[in-house]
């Protein structure tokens, strides 16, 4: 869903500079004045993806395939027995916060560079992708 709608805003003629994604229970209690105020004196030009090389305890989420149980209405996410392919590019994972804060030439980036793109496949069927793909990006040289 976050990429989907970073491709519509890289298409929309409206002027932005970050996407801010908050989690459902972030209730902004400054104003957007304020917010952008405080990205561009401390954030100028970096993206916001707090994280940390993938712990020990959460190497299962991208060591084997996981796959989504649906019944009676009620869906989870479980591991299988499949151990899954080195990441892409021999990448470092990297682990932290679904939620962030990114420039609009990093989300240029991730829809265009082939890292990007063959990480976001190899995390398809890990556990809460989301919360090693923009950190890991993010950390990429150059």
């Amino acid at each position: 869903a976050d990429i989907n709608c970073m491709r519509d805003l890289v298409h929309s003629k409206i002027q932005w500079n970050y996407v801010i994604n908050l989690c459902g229970q972030d209730y902004p209690i400054k104003t957007n004045k304020d917010v952008i105020q405080y990205i561009k004196t401390k954030w100028n030009g970096k993206n916001m993806t707090p994280g940390v090389v993938q712990p020990l305890h959460m190497k299962h989420r991208t060591e084997v395939s996981h796959r989504e149980y649906v019944r009676s209405g009620m869906s989870y996410v479980y591991p299988t027995k499949n151990m899954k392919a080195k990441p892409p590019y021999n990448l470092t994972i990297y682990f932290g916060s679904a939620y962030y804060i990114l420039t609009k030439e990093f989300v240029e980036f991730t829809l265009t560079d082939a890292r990007a793109k063959d990480l976001l496949e190899w995390s398809r069927d890990t556990y809460s992708p989301d919360e090693h793909y923009w950190v890991t990006l993010n950390r990429l040289n150059g």
